[in-house]
Parts: structure tokens; sequence; C-alpha cells
């Protein structure tokens, strides 16, 4: 990638790209009323309750609650990161992305990237071949075929040996690319070395299919036992899982992914028809991990070793899952016996048995309370003490939902006391406030900014009224103070680009649900509404303002500006 994409390009992107054309493309969309409709793509369905906006440029599910504009739909859709999504639709405009210049880091062009995905794909079809047609390689099958790994499966992960005499390679691919494909490092002296040697390599695929890296297994006792390949353009190793690409030729939208150790546990599990294990490559599993699974299944499930070791690593998984709980994922452990791996443990108690232990295993919840309380006696005040301690950093990272309020709802009832103190807890109460809606009704302050939202024109209606905001006072008056003030700012066309800028805001959850408020009001009476409205709100705002103005003057004191405040207000009454 030769730089950033530009803003300004994004929202032009999403101006000129009719959503309902983009998503007819993929899903069959049928007129009803003023919206489009059809059976949402992202769950099963028998009666239609995903909605597209043509107005609004924005689509949305009543049934699981999913929703965005034109690159939201395509990165759902079609299982792509933000940069592939935006890619995608500029595609399907038919028009050219201009990049903006990255001036610290050297642009890399398209054509050397293409050049390394081609190189990759040689190097492993010279590894298969090295693996079928010598007698080292006939090694390494021998020990394939001891691990019960059939041909079949052989061929289907690309596996292959890469010899002790690796020279050939730079007299076959060159040195340069080579180099830059991580195939060869250089020591201390600048002495070039082959870094694969005498090893069975399993090519690492994204979800494209391109190979971005290799894996390889020493036959003898060289150290390390699995060597990956170093970082590269194409390869981050803390961002990609082995077998991915693999799991998706089997099933697009699996119900659980499996997540294992190693490679071989990933072939033999495939070897015994469970095609949704993935593997981390050497490292602990990270958020870009996880939210990079969760595009593909709400359901991920850690496998561990049952010893120490394994149990720590667990934990460790654990620890960074928080942050990508949203709404509808879950997490389970599945501890394993000790002395197994999965590849022994579906060996010795059979197919059936192991895909119990699969679906059974323990939810993250349970887990994690487990973790905390099993050493602790809660009927002492400084355990209940140390249970909160420990446990409410863990949860205070997770989303604004229901199950965050579940999570602490247990840890009150675990430690039988107030888990915070009064004046966190008038804070989280505050902040559930802002993030939830009330079924079906909502706030006045609410209500604008929805209309607001959808028809983001009115932000000059808003503009006519100058506002003096220190004579207002309403719940959530500092949130909607910033939303107008980006709106202002940005003045987007419609929905769709808005909630573009939107993106990775703090704020985009909220802004997402008010916009997918059904008004009823029809279309040629909204903005009337709208002004209606906001007339109404600014009314309340200021009785509620002089309230509490003149409450302060006959309690504490007003300080200057203040006084001031309550003398203009009360000069217009």
């Amino acid at each position: 990638m030769s730089g950033k994409i530009p803003r300004e390009f994004i929202d032009e992107l999403l101006m000129r790209v009719d959503i309902v054309d983009l998503i007819d493309s993929h899903v069959p969309l049928k007129k009803t009323g003023a919206n489009y409709v059809a059976r949402c793509p992202f769950h099963a369905e028998k009666t239609p309750s995903f909605s597209v906006s043509q107005p609004k440029q924005f689509f949305h599910c009543f049934g699981c609650g999913i929703s965005g504009n034109a690159i939201s739909f395509l990165m759902n859709f079609s299982h792509l990161d933000f940069v592939e999504a935006v890619e995608d639709l500029a595609g399907f405009a038919g028009i050219e992305i201009p990049r903006e210049s990255i001036q610290y880091q050297p642009k890399q062009k398209k054509e050397d990237l293409n050049n390394l995905y081609a190189l990759m794909e040689q190097v492993a079809a010279f590894y298969m071949q090295r693996l079928r047609s010598t007698d080292e390689g006939k090694k390494a099958v021998e020990y394939l075929k001891t691990r019960g790994i059939s041909g079949d499966v052989a061929r289907a992960f690309m596996l292959g040996y890469a010899p002790n005499q690796w020279k050939g390679l730079i007299d076959k691919f060159g040195r340069e690319l080579l180099m830059a494909g991580g195939l060869l490092g250089a020591n201390e002296n600048g002495e070039v070395y082959g870094r694969f040697r005498g090893r069975i390599m399993f090519p690492i695929r994204d979800k494209r299919a391109r190979i971005i890296g290799f894996g390889g297994r020493a036959l003898d006792n060289s150290l390390p036992k699995y060597l990956n390949s170093p970082e590269t353009s194409l390869f981050h190793k803390g961002k990609e899982v082995y077998g991915l690409h693999e799991l998706l030729q089997k099933n697009s939208k699996p119900q659980r992914i499996l997540i294992v150790e190693g490679y071989m546990d990933v072939i033999a599990l495939a070897q015994f028809g469970i095609h949704y294990a993935v593997a981390t490559l050497g490292t602990a599993t990270s958020q870009a991990h996880l939210d990079l699974l969760f595009r593909f299944s709400s359901e991920l499930v850690f496998c561990f070793d049952g010893d120490r070791a394994g149990r720590e690593a667990a934990w460790r998984a654990i620890a960074s899952v928080f942050p990508s709980l949203k709404g509808g994922r879950q997490i389970r452990i599945m501890l394993l016996p000790q002395n197994h791996d999965p590849d022994s443990l579906v060996r010795d108690e059979g197919l059936d048995k192991f895909i119990e232990r699969v679906e059974t295993a323990q939810v993250l919840s349970d887990y994690f309370f487990e973790h905390f309380s099993k050493d602790l006696k809660l009927s002492e005040m400084e355990s209940r003490s140390s249970l909160k301690d420990d446990a409410e950093s863990y949860l205070k990272q997770l989303p604004i939902g229901a199950f965050r309020e579940m999570m602490f709802a247990k840890l009150s009832d675990l430690a039988k006391q107030y888990i915070l103190d009064n004046e966190a807890m008038l804070a989280y109460k505050k902040q559930q406030k802002n993030h939830r809606l009330n079924s079906g009704r909502l706030s006045l302050p609410s209500f604008v900014i929805s209309l607001l939202l959808q028809n983001p024109k009115f932000i000059e209606i808003v503009g006519q009224k100058e506002i003096d905001w220190n004579q207002l006072e309403f719940d959530g008056i500092e949130k909607f103070k910033a939303i107008l003030q980006i709106v202002a700012d940005k003045k987007p066309a419609n929905y769709g680009v808005l909630l573009e800028i939107f993106r990775n805001h703090p704020d985009e959850t909220i802004v997402k649900k008010l916009a997918a408020f059904e008004s009823l009001i029809p279309e040629d009476g909204i903005e009337t509404e709208f002004c209606d409205a906001l007339n109404g709100l600014l009314k309340q705002g200021r009785e509620a303002g002089l309230a509490r103005l003149w409450a302060k003057a006959q309690g504490e004191g007003l300080n200057v500006q203040e006084q001031e405040t309550l003398i203009k207000m009360l000069a217009n009454k």
C-alpha cells in the first residue's frame, strides 16, 4: 500500500455509489414502501427484516441489529477489512483510488507486492515438489504418515519440504525477492543463509488464498522445532492465523471456530473432518486475531493443554478478549486432559467425543469467575475486596451492553457487596443511559439527534437558532453538543457519509442506533417535526437551566458568568 486513502475520496465514493444498487448485486432487494427489504444475509430468518434506505444510504436489520453504510456492508458480507472494502467499493464504482503519500514510510509499489505474492506461490510449489520427488522429502512424507496425514489433506494444505541445500532457491528465484519474502536471512557479518532448511513446510495463506508466509517443522532435534517467517510487507503474525483460508473453503460461515496451538493440530483435526480449526502463529492471541475471526463466526472456542503451561496460556488469551466482546459474540474455553493435544485426543477418544467436548466447552463468564474465586474465601471481606480489585479491571474493558451488565451483576453477587463506590456507580449508570435506548421510544434529545442524523441537512436549521448552551440543561447535553458539532463541521451529504465519519468513534454505536430509529413520519412532514422537536427541546432546556441557576443562586451562589446568564434569561422570560 503506497499511502492512506484520502477521507475526501471515501466521502465522494459513498456519494457516488447507491447502496441499493450495491446490496441488490449481492442480495436481491424488494421495494416495500419507502425502503427496500430482503432476508438478512447475516443471520437465518424466514421473513425479511433487513431494510435498506435509499435516502439515508443506510442498511439495518431489525432481527440481528447489524447496520451501516455501503462500506460496512462489504466488510460484513465479504469478510473484508476497511481498506479492502473501500477497494472493492471503488471497483464496483469503476474509479481509481488516490493515495496520500506517507513521508516517513518508504513507498512500496503494487507491482512489488504482486511480485512477492507470485514468489511465495512459486516457492510453495518448489517445496511441494521437493516433498514428493526427493529422498530427503520422502523422510518427511514418512513422518506425515506416522502422524496419520493423508495425501489429500497434505495437498489441501500445500505441505512441502525445504531441503538442507537451500542455495537452489537463489538460483531459481533471485536473492532480492527471497530476502523481501523472509525466505533468506543474513547474519551479523552480512552472510546470507536459507531460513528454512530440512523442515516440513506449511504455507500460511490469508483469507484471499494468497501465501503470505511459511511455517517450518524440523525433522531432527534442531531448535526451534517450529519456525515462522519473519515480519515482512506480506506477513504480520500478530494479525494472521493458520488455516483460515482452508476453513473458509469448507464453510464461509462456520457455526464456531476452534483456536488451537499449532499447525499439526489444525491439519490433524482436518484429517478427522473437523474443518473449523485455526492456529495462532507462535504468538499470544491478540485483539486483531479476535476481530478477524469474529468476522466469520460469532463463537470462538479456545483449546489449550490442561497442564499448568496450558492454563497460563489460556488465561493470557482470555485477558485479551474483553474489548472484542460486542453483542452476540461468545467465547468458550476447552482445556484438554493431561498429556493430550488435539491430535492425540481425537484419536484416543474418537470424533464424536471430541466434538462433544468442543460443543460443551466452558463459557467465558464461568471460566472468568472460577479463575478469580477458586482460591478465595468469599465469606471474608478481604477476599471479596480482592475479587473486586482483580476482576473489575477486566470487566471495564467490555463494550457497553447486556453482557457487560450481567458480568457486573455476577461480580456484585459473588462479592456480596456494592462493587463500585457511589461515584463510580453513578458514572456507570449515566454511561448506560447514554448508550441504551428505550425500546420503541426516545427521549426528546435523542429524537432530535435521530432526525438530524437521518437528515444531516437539518444542521442548517440548528445553526439558525443561535443557541446559548449556557442557558440549557437536559440529560446528555454534552453528547448532544458533540454530535451536533461533528455534523456542523463535516457537513455530510447523507447518512451513509456521516456514518463513515463516526467509524471507530466512541459514539459510533449510539449514532447507529439513533439513525436506525423508525419515526414513521411521512417524508413531507419530517422537517416540520424536526423543527417542532428542536423548539420543544430548547424550551424545556431553558426552563430546566433557569431552575438550576435559580436554585444555585439561593444556595451556594453563582459565579460571574452564571450571574450574567441568569440575568439574561430572566430578561427574556
